[in-house]
């Protein structure tokens, strides 16, 4: 379909959630001396202009990143995501945010490798432009769900594949679940890090209930929820399932839920859940 577009959303709770995830787990890899791959199926633009007309029409940014970026209370474990946002803002004032591709080049180290992919015609150039002078770095236009055959296992047996579809369709819910059976099948030691969005819950539970299924063990839930469960139209919540997560995250995104909870549902609704649904 493509008509999905990150930028109408960039920066919002749910970018919050993902991409604070995402650094904690490159910090994590990056502990030790040996290099690891970085794998995004569904990489976007990298960058994006919250000044633009698709940012400032939802405004959605204002209410995720805006409202944590420069709080000098920011509990430690968000330290490595809120430096990539500053890194891309050095004037001080909030006018571009990063996305997954522009986190990970931030974090990386030299020795690490960076696997990008991207469908859409609008974002895919504009996402190779950011990385033409990035050795570390191949940028593809494609089907992200490819690349889980094509790039898996790298040759260091490392890595983060992140895995970030649309969700246009509800077909995407079963399309996540096996693409992670085909990567894992490859490179069953790898993190797998998926998000999902909460529009209906059924969706949610009937997704989990299949990664479940597959009899993949450690496999860890993270949700953030800035409004109660609804039928209504719009996302409620979002959150990460990762399989193989690095030992402390869950007890990180513990500590730094309740602190982004308050920040981005002052109201108090909603909720937040770091939830082992296979453990080991």
């Amino acid at each position: 379909m493509l008509s999905y577009r990150h930028s109408f959303h960039a920066g919002n709770h749910a970018d919050v959630l993902k991409h604070t995830v995402q650094s904690l787990i490159i910090q994590s890899l990056g502990e030790k001396e040996k290099p690891f791959l970085y794998l995004d199926t569904h990489a976007g633009a990298g960058r994006y202009l919250l000044n633009s007309a698709h940012a400032e029409r939802t405004g959605e940014y204002m209410e995720g990143i805006g409202r944590i970026w420069q709080n000098p209370e920011a509990p430690e474990p968000l330290k490595p995501y809120l430096s990539a946002v500053s890194a891309l803002n050095p004037s001080g004032r909030l006018k571009y945010y990063p996305g997954s591709p522009l986190i990970a080049r931030h974090l990386l180290r030299e020795q690490d490798t960076i696997e990008l992919t991207e469908l859409h015609p609008t974002d895919y150039p504009l996402l190779r432009n950011e990385f033409l002078k990035d050795d570390r770095a191949r940028v593809a236009r494609g089907d992200g769900y490819q690349q889980l055959k094509a790039k898996l296992p790298p040759a260091s047996r490392r890595g983060l594949i992140l895995i970030d579809p649309p969700y246009e369709m509800k077909s995407d819910y079963q399309a996540v679940v096996a693409g992670i059976q085909e990567g894992y099948k490859r490179f069953a030691t790898g993190v797998f890090a998926l998000w999902y969005p909460v529009v209906l819950r059924q969706q949610i539970k009937r997704m989990l209930s299949e990664l479940q299924a597959t009899g993949i063990k450690r496999i860890l839930q993270i949700e953030l929820a800035v409004r109660p469960d609804s039928d209504q139209r719009g996302m409620t919540a979002s959150g990460m399932i990762v399989i193989n997560p690095p030992w402390k995250l869950a007890a990180e995104m513990e500590a730094v839920l309740p602190w982004l909870h308050k920040q981005l549902s002052p109201a108090g609704t909603g909720h937040t859940l770091v939830n082992w649904v296979v453990p080991e």
